[in-house]
Formats: C-alpha cells, structure tokens, sequence
C-alpha cells in the first residue's frame, strides 16, 4: 500500500512493544497535529500499548499566517460544511488504511478522537468505515450531514461526545443536535456537557476518553 498524503507526528506504544491498538487524533482549524499529540502520553497511561498518530489536514488555514484546516470554513453554510467534510474523508480514510495495514491492525483497533472542526471529520469517518473502529470520539465539534446519516451510515461505533456550555467557536447546542441524530441512527451515545468549558478540552474531557479507550480496548 502506498504512503498516504497525510502525515503528522507519533507517539508510542509507551510500552515499547508493538501496536495493539491504534488511537488516530483529528486536530481543529488554525493547529496541526502537534496540537493533540500533547494528549498522548496521559492517554498513554492506560494504554500503554497503543500507538498515537495526528495526522496534518492537508491544506493552510484561509486567512491565517499558520495552522492547517479539514476543508474551508470561509463559508458555513449546512450544504457547505457537509461538502467539505465529504471531501476531506477520502483523504482520511486513506491514511487510517495505511496505518492499520503498515502494523498489522484492524478497524476494532481504531479509535478516532477529534477536536472541533476535526471532531466533524472524526465522526464523518468513523460512521462510514466498511467495518466499526472501536470508538469515535468527539470534542467541542458538530455533526455535518446529519440529515443524511441514516441513509449513509455503515458502521455503530460507541461515541462519546464533550461539549463546553461557555464554546465560544461551536455551540453548545450542536451537542444535543449531535446526540439526538446519532442515537436515531442506532448509535450508543455518551453525551458529557461541562459547565463554563469553552472551546478547549478540560481533564475532565481527558478522563473520559482514557475511561472509554480503556473500555472498548478492553485493558
């Protein structure tokens, strides 16, 4: 399989074993994925095994002298934020095919765990994997196409999603809009709202995802 366009830096496994799961982060507009690789090491504590990869979105930040982004928001209209993620996917895809392959994994291995406009691509991709990740989960971020889900849908992963009531960049109503479409979708949904979060993951936020990958990894 050849390499795919997206890179980003790696961490682990801290155990210095071989992968045996493998935890993909989706970072926001305006980072890189030096912005949530800082997360791996306390997810590390609970899966020491596992190896982190945050790929770079593939295109600069509109308007910005630095960061990457999934897909333009220069326009965010409903249609245009569905056609953006739609287009950034197969890039995505791509690399979480590469990963698994390149160490011998598979799609129950994966977790996918996103950030804002990353959350979106997260979700977006983890729905329509031909066979389920292990989890998807999302933070401070919105589900693009919900309306058409259900009609795309390919795979239930449990999700668990972390919205700050104060998000200042995405409301924190797209958490509830999220849940509801996702549960009507057949999905198992964690839906945690933190009281004066803005957009931003709090240690609550980190407890949970090392409480949900220690889970559906079984470790």
């Amino acid at each position: 399989m050849s390499e795919p366009q997206l890179k980003g830096p790696s961490y682990g496994p801290a155990s210095g074993n071989i992968p045996k799961q493998l935890v993909v982060l989706l970072h926001g507009r305006g980072a890189d994925g030096n912005d949530l690789i800082g997360l791996a090491p306390m997810l590390a504590a609970e899966l020491p095994d596992a190896l982190f990869v945050a790929p770079d979105a593939p295109n600069p930040c509109d308007g910005a002298p630095f960061g990457r982004q999934w897909f333009s928001l220069i326009n965010r209209t409903p249609e245009d934020i569905a056609a953006g993620v739609r287009g950034a996917a197969p890039g995505i895809h791509a690399f979480l095919d590469y990963q698994l392959d390149r160490h011998g994994l598979n799609d129950p291995d994966l977790a996918l765990l996103g950030f804002s406009q990353g959350s979106m691509m997260a979700l977006h991709v983890g729905l329509r994997r031909s066979v389920a990740p292990a989890a998807v989960l999302g933070y401070s971020g919105m589900l693009a196409a919900a309306e058409s889900l259900v009609d795309e849908i390919t795979s239930r992963p449990p999700v668990l999603l972390v919205h700050g009531e104060a998000d200042e960049v995405v409301p924190h109503a797209a958490l509830e809009v999220a849940e509801s479409a996702l549960r009507d979708a057949g999905l198992k949904v964690e839906a945690v709202s933190r009281a004066g979060l803005g957009h931003g993951i709090d240690d609550n936020g980190i407890a949970r995802a090392v409480a949900t990958l220690a889970a559906v990894f079984n470790v």
